[in-house]
Order: structure tokens, then C-alpha cells, then sequence
């Protein structure tokens, strides 16, 4: 059986942050490990899930792209602070850049990503931060200590591009004069196409994109599966729709 679904970029978010929340991995960190989840916009809404309560999502932002002549001051910050939960419970005063010092293999770092090659499962980062910004800072211990790295990114970020290629592009490029500069990151990617696998079972396919009033990014995905997987995935999609968009 099959059935076609339409998601907004914000109805996405909200579907990719229950699925990553329902993880296996995720759910064994929060009962006894550490779960750092570093400032991003979908990962606001991660928050919300794990949390069980609103957030300005607003606040738990870095590195937001805007259209290029948009009045953008005040719209997104950091002022939130970074949400690390050890053993379930929030740390108090925790940064996710410095917990991951503490933190061991089977915890999990959280982050998100700006390019998607979901048929190559790459993933990466723009970086306009000269250090590196929170992945500079985190990913060789991230690596070396084998801590899962969860990288929630929506089918609106796909690009037609080998992300290792374009990064060996555009870093390698000494004549180049502005930033950022793209990251391949390696870790568990999960898109609405793993969130809705984890979350009723169904397989999801993306069959066309983009749309107006509002679904402008939007994914159209084709749900296959039993009665009973397409019946969950009914249920949970009319929840999700509506959500309303990241900024108002």
C-alpha cells in the first residue's frame, strides 16, 4: 500500500526531531550516558522533543542562512543556553563544546548540517568561524573517543553534488576570498525519509519539492507499506501538519 504525503520545511523539522529522539542509541544515552545537542534550528526542536516543553527556538540558532537582502537583526540568536543531559538530566550551565570532553563512546553529539547527498548518505557544514565553530572544536574527540555523532537534516538541504568533491573545490581554492568553507561530516544522518522508518515503519520516497504560500522547500514523499505502518504515519503526519514556520 502507498500514499503521498506533503511536508513544509517547519513540518519537517518537527518530524525529524521525533524521529532522532525515538532512536535506539538516543534513548539509551538519555537513560544513563550523555546527549549534547549543539545550537541549530532544527535542533531547537530536538530539544523540545527530548525535553517535553517549548523552547524560543529562535534562540538556539548559529550560523542561519537569510535571503541576501533580508533584515535579519534580532530574528535569530544564541541566548539560550546549549542543552547536555547526563543521565536524563539537564547539566546546568553546560556547554555542548566543552562537554563533549566528558563525554565516551555510546554517548551522542548532536548536529546539525547546511548540504544533504542523501544517495551518497553525505552530509556537511559551512564554516564561516576561523577556528572551526562548534564541529572545530568537538569532532577529532567525537572521532577518537567514537561518540555518536547524529546529523538531523531536512530534503530541503539536498544538493546534486559529491560533497567531498565540492569540499576538496571550494577549501583547496588558494585565490578564494570569502568564507565559509564546507565540512563533510561523518555520522548518522537522519532526514524525514529515517525519521518516519524509525517512527511507523513505512519506507519513504521523495517524488518532487518546492511549492508556494508557505511550502516553498517544501518535500512530497511517497509512503509505501502494511495498512497498519501507513495508518501511524497518518496519525503522526496530521499531528505535524501545521506546525507553524521558524520564524513568524
Amino acid at each position: 500500500m502507498r500514499t503521498n504525503v506533503v511536508l513544509t520545511v517547519s513540518e519537517s523539522k518537527r518530524l525529524i526531531a521525533k524521529g532522532v529522539a525515538a532512536l535506539d542509541f538516543v534513548q539509551n544515552a538519555l537513560k544513563q550516558g550523555t546527549v549534547a545537542i549543539a545550537k541549530g534550528t532544527t535542533n531547537g526542536y530536538i530539544v523540545e522533543e527530548i525535553l517535553g516543553e517549548k523552547i524560543d527556538k529562535t534562540q538556539y540558532c548559529t550560523g542561519t542562512t537569510f535571503p541576501a537582502k533580508a533584515d535579519k537583526a534580532g530574528k535569530t540568536g544564541g541566548s539560550i543556553p546549549d542543552v547536555v543531559l547526563r543521565d536524563g538530566q539537564k547539566v546546568e550551565g553546560a556547554v555542548a563544546t566543552e562537554a563533549v570532553g566528558d563525554m565516551k563512546s555510546g554517548d551522542v553529539f548532536i548536529k546539525g548540517a547546511n548540504a544533504l547527498n542523501w544517495e551518497k548518505k553525505q552530509a556537511a557544514l559551512l564554516i564561516g568561524h576561523q577556528t572551526g565553530g562548534t564541529i572545530g572544536a568537538t569532532y577529532g574527540t567525537i572521532i577518537a573517543r567514537r561518540i555518536r555523532l547524529v546529523i538531523p537534516i531536512g530534503l530541503e538541504k539536498s544538493v546534486p553534488t559529491d560533497l567531498q568533491a565540492a569540499a576538496k573545490m571550494i577549501n583547496n581554492d588558494p585565490t578564494a576570498r570569502v568564507t565559509p568553507t564546507l565540512w563533510p561530516l561523518m555520522g548518522d544522518v537522519i532526514t524525514e525519509i529515517e525519521a518516519l522508518k524509525v517512527l511507523t515503519g513505512v519506507d519513504a520516497t521523495p517524488i518532487a519539492a518546492g511549492g508556494i504560500g508557505g511550502a516553498e522547500g517544501a518535500v512530497y514523499l511517497c509512503l509505501r507499506g502494511s495498512e497498519e505502518e501507513l495508518g501511524k504515519a497518518g496519525k503522526l503526519i496530521d499531528e505535524i501538519q501545521g506546525e507553524p514556520p521558524f520564524i513568524q
